[in-house]
């Protein structure tokens, strides 16, 4: 007797239809949402409407669809995330006051630099960054510096998969990053000049945990002049150094 393979759960049909939703797809439709999952228009209705009931989604009046801040509140209690964002926020802050541009605090997931936290205001460059944003690693001083660090397997990974180019100025070849990559664990900087948008300079540095292990990348991304990435690269550092003190120091950092 042939047995019959057991199709998706509830549950990952409910973890399909949130993972739908992206930066590029803040707010969808239900017949989007059933493009992108594969599910069934009677099955994402109901568990759209669950979804809603319970806050993980909302309904808005042109019959769209975001996400529910229900979602931001669970996320925000992983002790990680808060706490490292809770120490970094003062020494982004201060960042951020002496130069008044963008800063970052980032970290590695799956291939990808996540931005965890930002600081920015009117007279800032405008990049194409928001908390909870992904980003391809090699064209971001972020990304260079979690790059550098990770795993060979991983940085492999990235190099055999395919390096876009945003600008005329975006490293795609494997040896080039490579080479980039070597020179950030030896100096402990990452710069990228116009690499992943025209007229900005990111320079980043790496914040440690107790066991020197890089967790995470503090960028700061300034409007691109000759002399812009040896100005900030001090303060860049001091702030990096100045969270990699304080979160060694935590109790529980994780």
């Amino acid at each position: 007797m042939s047995q019959r393979t057991p199709g998706p759960s509830v549950m990952s049909k409910a973890f399909a239809i949130l993972g739908a939703f992206s930066p590029d797809r803040p707010r969808l439709r239900l017949v989007e949402i059933c493009r992108v999952t594969g599910l069934k228009a009677a099955t994402a209705h109901r568990l759209l409407a669950e979804l809603v009931e319970w806050g993980a989604l909302d309904k808005l009046e042109d019959g769209r669809y975001r996400v529910g801040m229900r979602l931001w509140e669970i996320g925000s209690l992983s002790p990680r995330s808060r706490t490292l964002r809770e120490i970094a926020r003062p020494f982004m802050q201060d960042l951020y006051e002496a130069t008044r541009e963008n800063v970052h605090l980032a970290v590695l997931r799956d291939a990808q630099v996540l931005y965890v936290e930002k600081f920015f205001g009117r007279r800032s460059i405008r990049v194409p960054t928001h908390i909870g944003e992904r980003l391809p690693l090699h064209p971001t001083g972020a990304g260079k510096v979690l790059l550098a660090f990770a795993p060979p397997a991983l940085q492999e990974r990235v190099m055999r998969a395919g390096l876009r180019r945003f600008t005329p100025n975006t490293i795609i070849r494997p040896g080039t990053l490579g080479r980039v990559l070597g020179d950030v664990r030896r100096t402990g900087i990452a710069t990228c000049v116009e690499e992943l948008t025209p007229g900005a300079v990111s320079v980043a540095a790496p914040i440690l945990d107790s066991r020197r292990r890089t967790v995470a990348a503090l960028s700061l991304v300034v409007h691109s002049s000759p002399d812009t990435a040896d100005r900030m690269r001090p303060a860049v550092r001091t702030a990096a150094a100045g969270i990699s003190r304080a979160l060694a120091e935590a109790e529980d950092p994780y």
